[in-house]
């Protein structure tokens, strides 16, 4: 294991392998036993299901119980399959970036945002996404994350498992200010640009929006719905447009 340990013997099998690799190792190896678990769960099921049907005086308790076998063996596979997807982009399997870019597009530009992805300027920050729209501009970026590092605030700071996130905040904060000093002085249109970063994998309550150090952490799926709730610049769109188009000549796109 990486860091080891000088009361443990080292695994050669683990020599040189990253989390990633040896995630992917345990996962495997771990198939067999999630079998076993998913017909236990399946027969405690099956069980429980042909006793309510006695219970109840159903017609057929046994099938009763072989419906709820089925129901609880599926519902595992599921919550199996998506547990080790949601290790995807830390996998390097997806790309963080090209999920947040459709994600932010199906449900922002239907409400009059323009997203400009892989944006940058000259000589100094570039950002994952740029958002403009009727609330404000904001920009997103994307972090992955190992399934047991635990995202949290405490007294104010960032935590990124044991490490602090304050490199994160100031590195996306820095870039907010740049972007937003090109922006107004090519435009005239004052603007404060607030920066989310959105989480791929890791640990994080269940819906939860982290905010501490200027920087607001978020999954995915819930950065269109923090951008249309806290949006609060009230541009009309021929400042859109005028923001958008100046953006798109001013900023240099990546890739």
């Amino acid at each position: 294991m990486p860091g080891g340990s000088i009361y443990v013997p080292q695994d050669d099998k683990f020599t040189g392998a990253s989390p990633q690799q040896m995630y992917e190792k345990f996962w495997a190896e771990g198939a067999k036993e999630r079998w076993i678990m998913r017909g236990v769960k399946a027969a405690i099921g099956l069980a429980v299901g042909i006793g309510l049907g006695i219970r109840f005086s159903l017609p057929s308790p046994v099938l009763t119980g072989i419906v709820l076998a089925v129901v609880v063996a599926v519902a595992d596979a599921v919550w199996s399959w998506k547990k080790h997807e949601d290790t995807a982009v830390w996998r390097g399997k997806r790309r963080g970036e090209v999920i947040t870019a459709r994600i932010l597009r199906r449900r922002l530009t239907r409400h009059g945002y323009r997203i400009l992805n892989g944006r940058a300027v000259r000589g100094e920050a570039s950002v994952d996404h740029l958002v403009i729209g009727p609330g404000g501009v904001w920009i997103v970026d994307n972090e992955a994350f190992g399934p047991d590092v635990e995202l949290a605030q405490y007294g104010g700071r960032l935590f990124f498992g044991e490490k602090y996130g304050s490199r994160h905040a100031k590195e996306l904060n820095e870039a907010a200010t740049a972007l937003a000093e090109v922006l107004t002085k090519q435009t005239g249109i004052p603007l404060t640009i607030e920066a989310v970063l959105a989480v791929h994998g890791g640990y994080m309550r269940r819906n939860a929006v982290i905010a501490a150090e200027g920087l607001t952490l978020v999954r995915p799926r819930r950065v269109p719905d923090l951008i249309l709730k806290r949006g609060m610049a009230a541009l009309d769109a021929e400042q859109i447009e005028l923001l958008a188009r100046t953006a798109a000549r001013e900023l240099r796109r990546l890739g």
